[in-house]
């Protein structure tokens, strides 16, 4: 490379991956052990992260989940508040609203949300790979075990290593199985016996599999290859957005440091280490790639460097390419601005969706392939079905009554007690005096009360086709 050159003009590094060698082989990465500032911050980003993900399949509220995601009986309950098919709407918008923010921090901040908080980087970096330097050591010492024969002390370290991996996805996958089905019907399926719940018992084995694959062996090709959020971070960064990135107005020429020798070159003495604590590989020097997860490692192997050598901090840090080309600090782009008005608007639509959502939903239709009916000279009849949608924990109790209109409701069956969770279907006659009607479709208002509690007021239509005088 020409050190007069800016690396980001370099191309050749985007042919290849820095996972495979030139046979196309995988090329198996060995990190070392990041320490610094922001392996801290992560630490107890990691710490907080497990407690929530670990601890919210055991809250309960007035016994029942504060968070659950059965998609097989279509029934969500998210920070206690139960949700139906017919709230789907609502889950739907909340998660567009997750997406727009997502993509709102990705134009302002790059891929903070994969170096942070996604669960691959979390479990990956701050679990697992913690784990193999336990049982294997930091970097040369795992590729010194790589290369060994076979012996009992790789076995030992090696099949020990395997068996924690497999318990800890193991838990993960019981974890993830209590947000689908809930940690009462998860400890049923641990303390009875497999022949009974030989689904759930099946299904926590093969996701533990999975999970034991991809943390094992899979790896960082998960972000690389799987993930497609690397490939659309294209998309959506531009020169303001703020990354992880190497500041080669500063650094450039690199040039190896040398004692008692005044420096002419640029501030990177290329050690690269940056390269060396990168969990996918990368040189960051050749500026944004999408292999890159913003896990902050070659910022604070860069500072460890600068700091032995007496340099300034921050030749690899969070900046904008405008911010390390201009030297200006960073601006609230239009494009942040029409991004953050889109999450402001949604997040206010779901807010007022959540306040006025009802807790009971009645719906009335006339049932199919009726007619009107006499019930004597006067009074005539139309047949409803009502279906009433209990969304609380607790049972209800429901009658309807006719608004505004002198008119008669006689219940098909006693419909009228909704168990909790769950919907109840009916029907009912509604009947009316012929001398109240002055055309054959008549707009009826009909009210749902629990108690004397009025719930809502639904409209319907009374038909009397060949209308009478």
């Amino acid at each position: 490379m020409n050190n007069n050159q800016n690396p980001l003009s370099e191309d050749i590094f985007r042919d290849h991956i820095g996972t495979v060698n030139e046979d196309g082989k995988r090329n198996w990465l060995y990190p070392i052990k990041p320490k610094g500032k922001y392996y801290n911050a992560r630490n107890w980003v990691t710490i907080f992260y497990l407690i929530v993900l670990f601890g919210l399949p055991f809250i309960k509220i007035d016994g029942h989940p504060f968070m659950l995601l059965n998609l097989m009986e279509r029934k969500f309950i998210l920070f206690g508040q139960i949700f139906w098919p017919q709230d789907f709407f609502i889950f739907a918008l909340a998660m567009i609203t997750m997406v727009v923010s997502i993509v709102l921090f990705t134009v302002a901040f790059g891929r903070i949300f994969c170096g942070w908080v996604c669960p691959q980087t979390i479990f990956m970096e701050m679990v697992f790979r913690k784990i193999e330097y336990l049982f294997e050591g930091d970097s040369m010492k795992q590729r010194n075990l790589t290369k060994s024969s076979w012996s009992w002390n790789k076995i030992t370290r090696r099949g020990g290593k395997n068996i924690v991996f497999y318990l800890i996805s193991f838990i993960i996958s019981n974890t993830f199985l209590a947000y689908i089905i809930g940690i009462d019907e998860l400890y049923k399926i641990i303390t009875e016996p497999v022949t009974m719940h030989m689904a759930g018992f099946t299904s926590i084995i093969i996701f533990s599999l999975i999970f034991f694959f991809v943390f094992a062996w899979f790896r960082e090709q998960v972000c690389i290859i799987v993930c497609p959020y690397g490939r659309l971070q294209g998309v959506m960064l531009d020169k303001d957005s703020v990354v992880v990135a190497y500041d080669y107005k500063r650094g450039e020429p690199r040039e190896k440091i040398r004692k008692n020798e005044e420096r002419t070159a640029g501030d990177c003495v290329d050690c690269k280490q940056c390269v060396r604590v990168c969990p996918t590989g990368i040189d960051i020097r050749h500026g944004t790639q999408l292999e890159c997860v913003n896990c902050t490692a070659c910022i604070d192997a860069c500072d460890d460097i600068m700091e032995k050598v007496n340099l300034p901090k921050g030749l690899i840090r969070y900046a904008s390419e405008n911010n390390i080309s201009t030297g200006k600090p960073q601006k609230f782009t239009k494009r942040m601005k029409a991004y953050s008005i889109v999450l402001f608007l949604l997040t206010g639509l779901l807010v007022v969706l959540l306040a006025t959502r009802k807790d009971i939903e009645t719906n009335i239709l006339k049932t199919r392939g009726t007619v009107y009916q006499k019930i004597d000279k006067t009074h005539f009849a139309n047949m409803y079905d009502v279906t009433f949608i209990n969304k609380t924990y607790k049972s209800k109790k429901l009658t309807l009554k006719v608004e505004e209109f002198d008119a008669e409701i006689k219940m098909i069956g006693d419909n009228s007690l909704v168990s909790a969770e769950s919907k109840t279907n009916g029907r009912f006659l509604l009947i009316i005096n012929k001398n109240k009607l002055t055309e054959s479709k008549t707009t009826v208002k009909l009210a749902v009360y629990e108690g004397d509690k009025k719930i809502e007021t639904i409209k319907t239509h009374f038909y009397i086709p060949e209308f009478l005088n």
